[in-house]
């Protein structure tokens, strides 16, 4: 059981039947009544943020939440398909459920996936990723104005704004948190 003085910034907690993520809290004691704490949660199901109150010193469910290692194989009709590390079973996870993280995985890259009641609920990615550039305009000779860009798509499908200098069949490094530029490899 977790009590109201537990609370901080991305503690889970469960509020009937459901976990949520708490994303801003603030302790209020009014001059009049009780000390109350007024939060801001997002809904780790499908990532709507509400807004509560909770009495001070009440007491709310911890959502049954663990981690797993796993490693990701492949895509299919049915969605990402990973593999757990300690058991070697196979699952399916959709793609509306990954957004946009699922554009960065690559073939054969070990993670630590969120699951809640065997349901996976987010990934943990590295910082940066190295991804090959599949398709892009080619640049064109003098075109050398600081800090210009142009589309490429990726060999995961994600198209991002590379500089001009980058041609098809390169290999770049992205940041998976923001989808930007890093560098070539």
């Amino acid at each position: 059981m977790l009590s109201t003085t537990d609370f901080r910034r991305g503690l889970k907690i469960e509020l009937d039947g459901v976990p949520y993520e708490i994303v801003d809290f603030q302790h209020v004691k009014p001059g009049k009544g009780g000390a109350f704490v007024r939060t801001k949660l997002r809904n780790m199901l499908n990532g709507r943020t509400v807004e509560n109150t909770f009495r001070s010193g009440e007491k709310m469910e911890k959502p049954d939440m663990e981690t797993r290692s796993m490693q990701y194989l492949y895509k299919d009709s049915s969605g990402f398909v990973f593999m757990d590390m300690e058991n070697y079973e196979q699952f399916s996870v959709e793609e509306s459920a990954l957004g946009q993280k699922g554009g960065f995985l690559v073939d054969g890259m070990e993670l630590t996936m969120l699951m809640y009641r065997g349901k996976a609920l987010d990934l943990d990615l590295p910082a940066s990723v190295v991804l090959e550039v599949t398709h892009t305009e080619p640049g064109v000779k003098g075109d050398t104005v600081s800090g210009a860009t142009k589309p490429a798509t990726l060999s995961t499908g994600v198209t991002l704004n590379v500089p001009l200098f980058v041609n098809e069949g390169e290999k770049i490094k992205v940041d998976t948190r923001s989808g930007e530029y890093l560098g070539r490899v």
